[in-house]
């Protein structure tokens, strides 16, 4: 059963923008595994902004409730190199109370805009 749906897109540039303007910002969206591709290199703006997108559809999928914490949703890769969610304090609280066990999620980027689409299976 589907319990929530979420998607999100997010202009690469002003993302970018936004970073630089507020380079604090990273921290309070990413977890450091987040950051930081297999090889030690730091992830590109375009693939953070997907993740964003990917935090902001999790939100949504989840009820768009206030207090969910940007880092309690964690986008990780799997060794195929597909995305993986990992959720944990107030994203799990609100997850566990709508019944979610299971989560998908699909990222891209292209043409300077990033997309992330998030289904919450119960």
């Amino acid at each position: 059963m589907i319990v929530g749906v979420g998607i999100d897109v997010a202009d690469v540039g002003r993302f970018e923008r936004s970073l630089e303007r507020t380079p604090a910002l990273v921290d309070r969206l990413f977890v450091a595994d987040e950051l930081w591709l297999p090889g030690g290199e730091r992830r590109g703006v375009a693939s953070l902004a997907a993740r964003f997108a990917a935090k902001e559809a999790v939100a949504k999928a989840l009820g768009a409730p206030g207090g969910l914490a940007w880092t309690d949703a964690e986008v990780r890769q799997g060794r195929s190199g597909r995305p993986t969610l990992a959720v944990r304090g107030s994203v799990a609280a609100r997850a566990a109370e709508l019944g979610v066990r299971a989560w998908h999620l699909s990222l891209s980027h292209d043409a300077g805009v990033a997309t992330a689409m998030v289904i919450a299976e119960g």
